[in-house]
Order: structure tokens, then sequence, then C-alpha cells
């Protein structure tokens, strides 16, 4: 067939370059501009004085906003949950953190941390409990796995959970806990005599506590906690019922990987449009800084990497609501995305210069927020490692 008129096709469109809006429904469209629009209504006002005080002074007002926009465990089926694609969440995600990594941070550890474990391994009895409040943002959870001394070894855990007739004793640390000083209910991850079991820990038991951790230099418009267990008796029914070993906590880290793998290219699509509109501006030796070949070279070069990293999250997510997508395709996702955002986000910094560094323009913002999003629930290292036995069958994690 003779190739269609130059005059047919659709305009070139710089914040889409490849089209990939075709790729979308008309639902998922909605859900991503209606992230977008409550993003840029109650977050991106006061993010930098967030940012700047280090803290999220309305968390439990923004969770609640969340819950009514149904972006809280929103891939979920029942309980109050949506039940959206894998594919409307993860363009929830990317709206979320183009805002902040911080907000997107509350809805992954909420959604697909502690609700899912809750969902997929607890009883009719402790969904019903949880799920339909914390879908509704009344409730904020958090997870706790990671330890002082245990991050990218779970199974090495020192907390530890003893039966004493019919209750269960958990006593432990767990560290870099989000959600933690403000959640209604934990999802702790311990050693027991049958192997890792998950416990839902709520706020107020004797014994926990959640002290908020200070001093963050990245991630600083979130709640980022310790988590005490001293002594902590819980009722038999506090265990997940359906799980037993590392299978348990890992299936959900998969589950948040996912959103991080989008929510990566909203930071960096936010410090691309950025960067591009400052170098439409910016006058330099009598013209913009965009005619210069170097500035437009290192803008080409962000582009194609935002854009490839959005089709590999659009594959992904279709894999995903396929019932095809496996671990391994996850740590994919994150290891390039994450790793891709951050590069994008220094190369934004670059073409703004010394405001680059200025809280008045989001880069920076987003370049150390990265640095946070590139270790947890998977380093460069570990993903490469998963990466590397699929490739080969070789494990080299020992």
């Amino acid at each position: 067939m003779p190739a269609s008129p130059k005059s047919s096709l659709p305009p070139f469109d710089p914040t889409d370059p490849l089209g990939l809006d075709d790729l979308l429904e008309p639902e998922d469209l909605a859900v991503r501009d209606t992230v977008r629009g409550w993003a840029a209504d109650r977050v991106l006002p006061h993010i930098a004085e967030w940012y700047e005080k280090g803290e999220l002074p309305a968390v439990r007002e923004l969770a609640r906003e969340l819950g009514e926009l149904g972006a809280l465990g929103m891939s979920l089926s029942g309980y109050g949950c949506a039940g959206a694609s894998a594919v409307q969440y993860g363009l929830a995600c990317l709206e979320l953190e183009a805002a902040d990594s911080g907000i997107r941070s509350l809805v992954s550890v909420q959604g697909s941390l502690a609700m899912y474990a809750i969902h997929r391994y607890g009883s009719e009895e402790q969904k019903q409990q949880w799920l339909p409040r914390m879908a509704a943002g009344e409730v904020i959870g958090c997870f706790g796995l990671t330890e002082p001394d245990h991050g990218s070894d779970p199974a090495s855990m020192r907390t530890h959970a003893q039966r004493d007739g019919g209750d269960w004793v958990l006593n432990g640390r767990k560290m870099w806990i989000t959600n933690g000083s403000v959640a209604g209910v934990a999802v702790v991850w311990a050693q027991t005599e049958d192997g890792i079991r998950g416990f839902l820990v709520p706020a107020g038991t004797p014994g926990f506590s959640a002290p908020e951790i200070r001093h963050k230099w990245s991630l600083r418009a979130s709640v980022t906690s310790e988590l005490v267990l001293d002594d902590v008796r819980l009722p038999a029914d506090a265990v997940l019922p359906e799980v037993t070993g590392l299978r348990g906590p890992l299936s959900c880290l998969s589950h948040a990987r996912y959103g991080i793998v989008w929510g990566a290219m909203g930071a960096a699509r936010t410090c691309f449009e950025a960067a591009l509109d400052y170098a439409r501006t910016r006058q330099q030796f009598g013209k913009p800084i965009g005619g210069f070949q170097l500035t437009q070279g290192k803008l080409a070069d962000m582009a194609v990497e935002l854009h490839k990293g959005i089709l590999l999250a659009h594959h992904l997510g279709r894999r995903m609501d396929a019932g095809r997508l496996r671990p391994e395709q996850v740590s994919f996702g994150k290891l390039n995305n994450v790793r891709e955002a951050i590069e994008i986000c220094r190369t934004a910094r670059t073409v703004l210069g010394a405001n680059g560094i200025s809280l008045e323009y989001p880069v920076m913002r987003h370049a150390t927020n990265l640095e946070s999003v590139l270790t947890y629930e998977g380093t460069v290292e570990m993903h490469q490692l998963v990466l590397g036995k699929a490739l080969t069958g070789l494990d080299a994690f020992r």
C-alpha cells in the first residue's frame, strides 16, 4: 500500500513523541487525568515547602482523598477496592510520582504492600476488618520487612515471634518503614519456629512504637519510621494464615516494584519537561539555549530514555493484566527505569544550570528522591543478580 500523505499524519507532540497515548483505552486516560488533576491541585502547590521542611503534614487528609479517588489498593478487587487494571494502577503511580516520590510511596506501601499482603494472605476476617477502611484511606498501613542490619538479605532477619499459650510474642526492630508513624496497622514479618510469618500489629498495641526517622535528604515529604517491637503480645488470629516463608513478603515487593517501574518515569517526565521549557526560554549568547546542539542532544537523549521507559512499563502492565508477568521481568523494569530516571534528572539539572539546585524548580527534589527509590525494594545490585541468575541459570547471591 502506498504511504499515507504526510498531511494526514498527526502533529508531532513533544510530550508524547512516540504517540504512546494511542495504546491507552478511554478508561485508562480517565484514570490518568483524574490522578494528574488531583496531584496538580493538592500536591504541587505545597510540595516544595513540605520537602524543605521535611514533613508531610496533611498525610491523613491526603490518604482519605486518595481513598475517594480509588487509588488505594486500586488493582485489588472487593472490600471497597477499585479493581482497576495493572496499566491503570501504573498510570496512577506515574502521575503521583510526577508530583513527588513520597506521595507515590504513600500509595504504593498502602496498596501494594500492606493491603496486598492482607488481600492475598489474610483470613476472611482480617480482610473484612482492615481492607475496606484502608481502601477508603481511613486507616493507613505500613510494611515491616527491612531491619537495621538486614536489608537485601531478609532471610536473616532478627525479628522473631514466639508462641506463648494461645498468643504470639514479637520482639525486634524494623527500619526505613514508610507510613510507620501514621499507620493504624503494620504488617510485620518475623522469624518463627515454622519459618517467616506475617503478623498484623495494630497501632497502640503495648510494646509497639514507631518513632519517625528525621534528618533525611531524600523522600523528605514522606513519613519514614523505625518499628520497635518489645514483647508485643498478639492473639493467635493476628498471623496471616495463608503463607509461610519469604515467598510472602517477596511477592508483595514484586507487586510494589511494578508500581515503581511506572512511578520513576513520572519523576523523569517532570524533570524532562522542566528542562525542555527552560531550554526554550533561557537566553544565552543571544538565543535560547535550546537552539544549541549540545542542549538539543541532551533533550533528545532524555526523551528517548523517558519514552522507552514508559513503553517498557506499559508492556509489563499488559503482561500483569494477562497473568503473565514474572518477577524477573519486574526486576528488569525496576532496574532500567529507576536508573534511567536518575540519569534524566541529572541531565535536566545541567540544562537548568545553577537554577537546577533550587526548589523553585522540581529537578533536584526529584533527583534526590530517586536516590532512595534506587535503593528501596531491591537495590541495583540485587536486580542485576536476579536477572543474572535468570539469564545464566547460576545463583550468584551467595
